[in-house]
């Protein structure tokens, strides 16, 4: 074989080879940047969405999503209210506990508005959560479950605690936000 003809068949091989290498490290890249801002939720996605590709494909859109929504801080008037409601809402707990996670999930959903997250059904709040609270979503879905429960009156009384532990774990990040300077956007 000539000279020409070898580099003819090396070059387009080198190439493909470099391209794949490319393609694998990106992709792996890619990937350790979902879990890292996704935590526990990268895995649940895997789960949910059969496969890992499906999933991050999920977690994408998800970023795409977020990053239309017009999050932000609150002022802390409304910081200072919000713990107050939620102290009240800890004081029903003993007489009413029942009423009192109700009242939990309607203030952290409150709370989620006034940040500037969509109200909609639980799984599109979850999904938009997801982008900047993927470690604390799971407490959500948690708490939600029990809220669930209990509206059929079939919750525990140790669940129902579980779930007021749960929803202020999501209600701290939430009300905490606007104190991080990358946190919201104007």
């Amino acid at each position: 074989m000539s000279t020409g003809t070898l580099l003819a068949i090396i070059i387009p091989v080198a190439v493909v080879i470099v391209l794949i290498t490319l393609a694998v490290v990106l992709d792996r890249r890619r990937r350790r940047r979902l879990r890292e801002r996704f935590g526990p939720e990268y895995d649940h996605t895997v789960d949910e969405a059969g496969g890992r590709r499906a999933a991050e494909y999920d977690l994408s859109r998800r970023e795409e999503r977020h990053e239309s929504l017009d999050l932000r801080p609150l002022d802390p008037g409304l910081r200072d209210r919000y713990a107050r409601e939620w102290r009240g809402v800890q004081g029903q707990f003993v007489d009413r506990p029942e009423s009192a996670v109700h009242e939990a999930d309607r203030l952290v959903t409150a709370l989620m508005r006034e940040r500037g997250y969509p109200s909609g059904d639980f799984e599109q709040q979850a999904r938009d959560l997801s982008v900047e609270h993927g470690r604390t979503l799971e407490h959500y879905r948690a708490a939600h479950e029990v809220d669930l429960l209990s509206a059929d009156h079939r919750a525990t009384t140790e669940q129902l605690r579980g779930a007021m532990v749960h929803y202020r774990s999501l209600f701290d990040e939430l009300l905490s936000d606007g104190d991080r300077p990358d946190s919201g956007r104007s």
